[in-house]
């Protein structure tokens, strides 16, 4: 069976499942729902699984080849974010204030298509491929969570996974070897001064200005601290401070994220930072204190897997369709599994101006070009296919 034949069979029954899963988000580690769909999906297809007991969320399905040999891992991501829906599709989300603007709907529909395809061909299949569907992406710490579960990933060789991608255009796919999406570490930072009366500055101790002051500062530590070379982010998301308009805060709390390729930078970034904000505090003397907490590590692909990639991608989708594109600052836990495994993180472009689709990703207007949905599914299963000939015939 030619997995570029099966494309166009499943089209129609991958759009559907898309469209069902986008009217039904979950955030994350809450995907009960979404879990038990999947289930069902599973069921038809008579794919046994196993539901991650811990949350109810998250489940490994195994398609057992015809052949022997060794596993592989296909994975999607399942949860949804805290965003109300403006697109006005007919398959917008039921519930309210959570929506798929990530495209991780169009993932479980990719998946459950590879799966769909890969039992026409399991004949062909030489050893057994997991079908993993993990929870809390977007928390970053859904990976773990299904790492721990059963012994789907010691078994495993290799693990594959994808995101569609709206700075790609539609149609084309990504999947160089190398560091593809950065590390986050997420960080908070506590100042602490003297509150007092409005009209009684010279008794207290500013925590407003401490923390503006801390913000400011930072923004000059990536610029000048760090080579223009080394791709570093430093982003403050939230600053939190005082209680009434007349009173003089005391107390103030940042929060915000770090990004970068380079897992050598992190110890430096986090030693230049401490040693920034608590300087800057006691200029104004107040005292404050970094709490770093590493997030995700970076994506990097294994040079072998990618080239895996490449070459399905071409049989699948053909050969002009395989396109480089630069790295992205943001962060996939996908990562976890890379830590461990050797594997490839690919990327399916979805923007297509001609259909309106061009919004950003967590944008109340995100949508994804459905067209290429089973594209990416037969990807899927043809890395699958490939990478598993490939160890039997190195065997």
């Amino acid at each position: 069976m030619v997995i570029r034949d099966l494309v166009q069979k499943y089209d129609t029954g991958i759009r559907q499942l898309r469209q069902v899963f986008h009217a039904h988000p979950e955030l994350s580690f809450a995907e009960v729902e979404t879990t038990q769909r999947i289930g069902a999906e599973l069921d038809k297809m008579g794919i046994p699984y196993a539901i991650n007991p811990l949350r109810q969320t998250g489940l490994v399905g195994c398609i057992q080849g015809m052949q022997p040999g060794p596993a592989i891992a296909l994975r999607a991501d399942i949860d949804a974010l805290p965003v109300q829906e403006a697109t006005g599709l007919i398959c917008a989300s039921i519930n309210p204030g959570v929506m798929h603007a990530c495209g991780h709907d169009g993932h479980i529909a990719l998946l459950l298509g590879a799966a769909r395809m890969l039992l026409d061909c399991r004949e062909e299949i030489r050893g057994t491929v997991y079908l993993v569907f993990q929870p809390a992406e977007e928390s970053g710490q859904g990976a773990p969570y299904m790492m721990r579960f059963g012994d789907w990933f010691q078994k495993v060789g290799m693990v594959f996974g994808g995101h569609l991608w709206g700075e790609l255009p539609a149609g084309q796919v990504s999947v160089e070897a190398g560091a593809r999406m950065a590390a986050g570490d997420q960080f908070r930072i506590l100042v602490h001064g003297r509150g007092g009366h409005g009209a009684q500055p010279q008794q207290t101790i500013d925590a407003v200005v401490v923390a503006s002051a801390i913000v400011m500062n930072l923004q000059t530590l990536v610029s000048r601290h760090f080579s223009p070379l080394d791709s570093v982010l430093l982003t403050i998301g939230t600053f939190q401070s005082g209680a009434r308009f007349n009173i003089i805060a005391g107390e103030a709390e940042l929060t915000g994220i770090t990004r970068y390729f380079d897992e050598c930078i992190r110890p430096e970034l986090q030693r230049t930072m401490e040693q920034l904000i608590a300087e800057t505090a006691a200029a104004y003397g107040a005292t404050a204190e970094l709490i770093y907490t590493r997030m995700i590590p970076a994506v990097v692909n294994a040079a072998a897997a990618s080239a895996v990639a490449a070459q399905a991608a071409a049989k699948v989708l053909g050969p002009e369709a395989v396109v480089t594109m630069p790295g992205t600052m943001a962060s996939e836990d996908f990562a976890w599994y890379l830590e461990k495994k050797p594997g490839c993180f690919a990327f399916f472009g979805i923007h297509n101006a001609a259909k309106g689709i061009t919004a950003a990703h967590h944008s109340d207007h995100f949508t994804v070009d459905e067209a290429v949905l089973a594209g990416g599914a037969g990807v899927y299963a043809q890395f699958a296919l490939d990478w598993l000939a490939a160890q039997a015939v190195s065997l």
